[in-house]
């Protein structure tokens, strides 16, 4: 566990909010300049142009790469088949995460994590030292990267995985993808970003898509109920709030540390993650066809998919803590996505060690096969601090009422309650682009 107060940690990426005079919803306060100087410094390193470029021409093609980017993540025609797309397994219809109920989607092995709210997500690092927490030089270990085990840092990075991935979107190589691409209906607009000379053509298409995703409207647009609580300008109902109350409560959910329900140091909103990692304990889900094979095993940080952590036996079986935000849109939960509702997620931690039997299978002589999807070695790393413990049989730290209590707090983290648009975006943008002519 760890206590964060850990700010938007935006500067690191190519962001298309704050261009604009006002906030995006939920948010105390846009910095213009801030984003400007990011995007200028994004553009400016480019293999587009060896020259300096303008804050105008950065934005211009910030707008520009996201038209792009989004036009390619809904097309199936950049997958092997030419029937799979970046959004037919993060659906803009559930927060960009799985579109369905299934573990994983069709031959994959991890369950499909959401799009948004990744931009705040730090770069990783095997020691994080909180600056602003009550002891700085307290190590929180591992921190910050993207997907389950982090093992990329941008957006552009990540994206390149399920291109290439031959489980994914299987293209055979870079080269298939750019063909592809210029023999889409926006062949002519990709081709207008490579410049002159020209950039090379599949790290502008990763580039584009991790521009898109950076448009503050689709993946972090904070009108969630409790954003507009924390406002001023909604009430939570008694229940939400009883609910808030036992997720803080560190001798009941004790939820809080992980994913912290608190504003940052700077005002910015709550990201309902550290982005730090743990080992759960989770059941083997053996939906998941690569679990047929007994020897196989998913150590997140410590591989299979990620190879610089494999000797450091202290991080096997740990993955990052995901956000909570839209949490309640998902019918699949965890890595391994063993846990199909909501209230069944609350329930695995409050009952985990408490009422084993009703989430391990058991071995041959009738005992409870715990921890079944890790390895026994590593079983000192599973986490341990409330709600987890307790003997087996004993009363758990969560009884029904307070997981539907829970449950109805967790529920006003979707986004959409307050789901107003920015009518002065454009004209944001076109007040900055005359300010360099």
């Amino acid at each position: 566990m760890r206590t964060l107060s850990m700010a938007i940690r935006a500067a690191h990426w190519f962001l298309l909010c704050g261009l604009a005079s006002s906030q995006s919803p939920g948010q105390d306060a846009a910095v213009p300049l801030t984003h400007i100087q990011a995007l200028r410094t994004q553009a400016t390193h480019t293999q587009v142009s060896r020259k300096q470029v303008t804050r105008a021409e950065a934005a211009r093609r910030a707008l520009a790469l996201s038209a792009v980017g989004r036009k390619m993540f809904f097309d199936p025609s950049l997958s092997g088949s030419g029937r799979l797309s970046c959004s037919s397994c993060h659906d803009p219809q559930h927060a960009y995460g799985p579109p369905n109920a299934e573990s994983v989607q069709a031959g994959g092995k991890r369950a499909v994590p959401s799009l948004r709210y990744l931009q705040a997500v730090p770069e990783f690092t095997e020691h994080y030292f909180d600056s602003d927490g009550p002891d700085p030089s307290i190590d929180n270990g591992p921190t910050g990267g993207l997907t389950w085990d982090g093992r990329v840092d941008r957006g552009r990075d990540q994206a390149r995985i399920p291109l290439l991935s031959p489980l994914e979107m299987a293209n055979a190589s870079p080269a298939a993808v750019v063909a592809k691409v210029r023999q889409a209906p926006y062949a002519a607009e990709f081709e207008r970003l490579l410049g002159k000379p020209p950039a090379d053509a599949f790290a502008t298409v990763l580039e584009a898509l991790e521009a898109w995703q950076q448009d503050w409207r689709e993946f972090y647009p904070y009108s969630s109920k409790y954003d507009a609580w924390l406002a001023g300008t909604a009430q939570l109902s008694d229940l939400e709030l009883r609910g808030l109350r036992v997720f803080s409560d560190p001798e009941k959910g004790n939820c809080a540390p992980c994913h912290i329900a608190t504003r940052g140091a700077n005002g910015t909103p709550p990201q309902f993650t550290d982005y730090g990692y743990a080992a759960l304990g989770l059941p083997r889900n053996y939906r998941i066809s690569a679990n047929g094979n007994r020897a196989w095993y998913d150590l997140g940080l410590c591989g299979p998919e990620r190879k610089d952590l494999e000797s450091q036996a202290q991080y096997c079986g740990e993955f990052r803590t995901p956000t909570l935000r839209n949490t309640a849109t998902r019918s699949v939960f965890f890595h391994n996505g063993s846990v199909h509702t909501l209230r069944e997620a609350v329930e695995f931690y409050a009952q985990r060690d408490t009422r084993p039997q009703k989430w391990y299978p058991r071995n041959g002589d009738g005992s409870i096969a715990k921890f079944d999807d890790l390895p026994s070695r590593y079983w000192r790393n599973v986490e341990m601090a409330t709600p987890f413990g307790g003997a087996a049989g004993s009363t758990p730290p969560l009884n029904d009422a307070e997981i539907d209590a829970i449950v109805a707090f967790l529920q006003t983290l979707n986004d959409g309650f307050n789901d107003r648009f920015n009518a002065e975006f454009n004209a944001g943008f076109k007040n900055i682009l005359v300010q360099d002519r």
